[in-house]
């Protein structure tokens, strides 16, 4: 980021990010307690699929005519989404939202990482620190301090 104003925009962005899912776990995982695991995925993720569709509708952006060009893949994203859910139902009755968030900021730091540093799936090449090595070594000693 460049300008004041856009780096303040993608932070305000990635926080909103983070309220959705730090209420989507709760939320989907009393859910889950009541209808069970895969019930309550097909309407998180049926809920999902209609506000994108009322928003593509509405804000336009549809490029289908591209979709042919993306690797095979790419259509499968879409069963991350289940398994985040699914993990999210098995782990937050038993250890908490907080552990829960913990765990999930960890896993996605690492991979993220990961991804960085090779380039992986199409995403700008930023090479692996001892700075942001030891970002994710923060988040670990958090983890452990959530769980103590």
């Amino acid at each position: 980021m460049n300008n004041l104003s856009g780096t303040i925009t993608v932070i305000i962005i990635g926080l909103i990010g983070g309220i959705a899912v730090g209420l989507q776990g709760p939320m989907s995982g009393a859910m889950s307690q009541r209808l069970g695991s895969l019930t309550s995925s097909l309407i998180i993720h049926s809920g999902g699929a209609i506000v994108s569709a009322v928003l593509l509708f509405f804000v336009g952006g549809v490029n289908m005519e591209k979709m042919g060009e993306l690797p095979l893949p790419y259509f499968f994203a879409g069963c991350f989404g289940v398994v985040l859910y699914l993990t999210f139902a098995y782990t937050l009755p038993r250890v908490g939202v907080a552990m829960t968030t913990a765990l999930l900021i960890l896993a996605q730091m690492s991979i993220g990482l990961l991804l960085d540093q090779f380039g992986w799936l199409g995403v700008p090449q930023h090479s692996i620190s001892l700075v942001r090595l030891s970002g994710v070594a923060a988040i670990l000693l958090g983890a452990y301090l959530v769980a103590r």
